[in-house]
């Protein structure tokens, strides 16, 4: 059950071991959420998939193996998908998520999986050659299989795709039954409601990979807004009662309520409450670059910054406004605050559009070598309590594990029946 990454790679794996094969989307059409990942270009993996990007290490390494940029190499290749690599994250050729949505659906054609979508489980009874599921569905052509012109690889407007939303939400509806001898949840990081019709334990959701709301510490958030859009390479510390337990170093998007980018995004999976940052603001400059530069200035312009203008071609102007404000107000020497500028985290922020959810199906509850759950019950990708750094491996996740699920799940079936 679901549409996504994880279950279309589920589906494919298990018709290709011989499972009839039928996907339940609740949304219009299949693959939809595919096509806003990497800002439509959808990473779809990294060139080094350690585990040690993952929120549970083990684990990846247990369900995604030795070898898994070579294992996904081959299924890209399988469904007519080439790829190319920028700076190690792994992008379909066309650098564009409808070709992968379309090569997908494709492939779930030549493997006659069949597409079920505007579904909506309801109900999930188990009996002894499997499960009977009831699906709410509504009448007319939404239970046709995938749009065609996400099958022939057009993309529709975002506009018609939200109008066939509204249509489906006014629709009538009716109840099927449907019996499998197998299930596979990959429904994705809102959860909750699944795992209560199957019964399964459920650690609450929370968004990660989202900005980060911060402000200057001791001098609160009046003076941020006019950095917002302001972007600059830095080096980002994150300090937990004083001591750094993360570090990352990349490109800076300053924002009204604080930080955003991929590395503020790295950064929230790891916040907490009462959390600090530190923030190198000329992480492009060695410290004998920085000390003949401020040497040069204390000499040519004023013994120490007296106004914003001071900073002139180190600093854009607004970022000078607040360093300034902050050198008067803590007495620190000019170097230690723009190598380390303090920022007092106060949570997430964006929530709504975080690329991903933790939370779900704890993986203590997991068979890792089968993503098996129970009998005949099985999970994939983002339903499982594992996230991942920006970079593809959130989407490597959903490949691996959809294709673990897949084959177990088929190969359960072989095992069953006659």
């Amino acid at each position: 059950m679901g549409g996504g990454a994880s279950g279309l790679a589920a589906a494919i794996a298990s018709a290709r071991s011989g499972a009839r094969v039928l996907v339940i989307e609740r949304d219009i059409e299949i693959g939809t959420s595919l096509l806003a990942t990497g800002n439509g270009r959808c990473n779809l993996s990294n060139d080094h998939l350690h585990p040690e990007h993952y929120l549970h290490p083990e684990a990846a390494r247990a369900v995604m193996g030795a070898s898994p940029e070579a294992e996904l190499a081959d299924f890209f290749a399988s469904i007519g998908l080439p790829t190319t690599s920028i700076d190690g994250w792994r992008y379909p050729l066309t650098k564009r998520a409808a070709s992968v949505q379309a090569a997908l659906l494709a492939a779930c054609k030549r493997e006659q999986v069949a597409l079920l979508c505007a579904s909506t489980l309801e109900r999930a009874q188990k009996t002894r050659d499997g499960w009977i599921l009831e699906v709410r569905v509504p009448e007319g052509d939404f239970t046709a299989s995938p749009a065609s012109s996400a099958s022939s690889g057009v993309s529709e407007s975002v506009a018609r795709r939200r109008a066939r939303r509204r249509a489906l939400a006014a629709a009538p509806t009716v109840l099927k039954r449907i019996c499998a001898h197998c299930a596979i949840l990959a429904v994705g990081g809102r959860s909750a409601a699944a795992c209560s019709i199957f019964d399964l334990e459920h650690e609450p959701e929370e968004p990660v990979l989202c900005p980060i709301a911060c402000e200057p510490k001791d001098l609160g958030g009046s003076m941020w807004a006019p950095l917002d859009g302001l972007r600059i390479a830095a080096s980002v510390q994150l300090l937990r009662l004083g001591q750094p337990i993360y570090e990352e170093a990349g490109e800076l998007l300053f924002r009204p309520y604080g930080i955003s980018g991929i590395m503020a995004f790295n950064l929230s999976r790891r916040i907490q409450a009462a959390d600090e940052l530190a923030v190198d603001l000329v992480a492009c400059l060695t410290d004998e670059a920085l000390g003949r530069d401020l040497a040069w200035r204390a000499q040519n312009l004023a013994p120490k910054p007296d106004q914003a203008s001071w900073f002139t071609g180190l600093l854009a102007p607004a970022l000078a406004d607040v360093v300034l404000a902050a050198l008067h107000k803590s007495g620190k020497p000019v170097h230690e605050l723009v190598r380390s500028f303090p920022l007092k985290v106060l949570g997430r922020a964006e929530e709504r559009s975080a690329q991903i959810h933790r939370g779900g199906i704890p993986l203590s509850t997991v068979d890792l070598k089968t993503l098996c759950l129970r009998s005949g019950l099985y999970a994939a990708g983002e339903v499982l309590d594992q996230d991942a750094d920006c970079g593809g491996f959130n989407l490597a996740w959903a490949w691996i594990s959809g294709l673990r699920a897949g084959y177990a799940a088929a190969h359960a079936v072989k095992v069953r029946l006659p």
